[in-house]
């Protein structure tokens, strides 16, 4: 792994990048299957190699892609954890607009039993993503080129991450969800104009608060159902 150089010219050490790591994953009282940070590191590295050409995020600094995508996205690791333990069965989820694999690689990577599909409409983006299944061993993992309103399979979740409106996402989600299926939108602060204009067929269940370690920002997640 080549040493990354952050925004004010400083190299960042793999050292100084697991430690940040680990202290997030320590704060959010997370763990990680063997091999889990180090698949993480690998996938940041990846990540920040695929930037200088194909431009798969602004963030270029290697630290705040660690705080503002890889510790974003596993802020959501335990409340997903949390709904798949109360459910029955549910091992499929796909991730709208994933763009460069955010949350849906770091849930693949903490999550080995569920199926995970990222969806994206950018053709270097998916491919992103299955070079990313290849190279971490990812067997959970798939890249889709397609637009969302062309998926034809159903999942049990359903998830984005600064991706469109919730009514938009909902919208062009809608088919993918299976019948006992929720949607997951990670937002930043609490969105109430759209949760206002979603439409009668989809019902928010909870609002939940996240906490990124390392970022001072406010997050949140909106879950989601289709109303019965």
């Amino acid at each position: 792994m080549t040493s990354p150089v952050s925004r004010n010219g400083a190299v960042v050490s793999a050292s100084q990048l697991d430690a940040r790591l680990r202290a997030g994953l320590d704060a959010m009282g997370l763990s990680l299957e063997e091999g889990g940070v180090e698949r993480l590191l690998a996938y940041l590295d990846l990540m920040g190699k695929w930037n200088r050409v194909y431009n798969l995020t602004a963030v270029r600094d290697p630290l705040e892609m660690l705080t503002h995508h890889v510790l974003d996205s596993l802020s959501a690791v335990q409340p997903l954890r949390r709904h798949l333990g109360q459910t029955q069965g549910q091992t499929q989820l796909l991730d709208v607009g994933s763009g460069g694999g955010l949350p849906g690689v770091v849930f693949a990577v903490c999550q080995p039993d569920l199926r995970v599909d990222c969806v994206d409409a950018v053709g270097k983006k998916a491919a992103f993503v299955r070079q990313v299944a290849s190279a971490l061993q990812l067997r959970n993992l798939r890249g889709l080129h397609a637009r969302v309103e062309q998926v034809r399979e159903v999942y049990d979740v359903v998830s984005s991450r600064a991706f469109a409106s919730l009514a938009d996402f909902t919208a062009w989600s809608q088919q993918t969800v299976a019948p006992q299926g929720v949607w997951l939108a990670m937002k930043g602060r609490r969105p109430d104009e759209e949760m206002a204009a979603l439409p009668p067929t989809v019902e928010v269940f909870h609002v939940e608060p996240l906490q990124v370690p390392q970022l001072d920002a406010e997050r949140c997640i909106v879950w989601m159902r289709k109303k019965s």
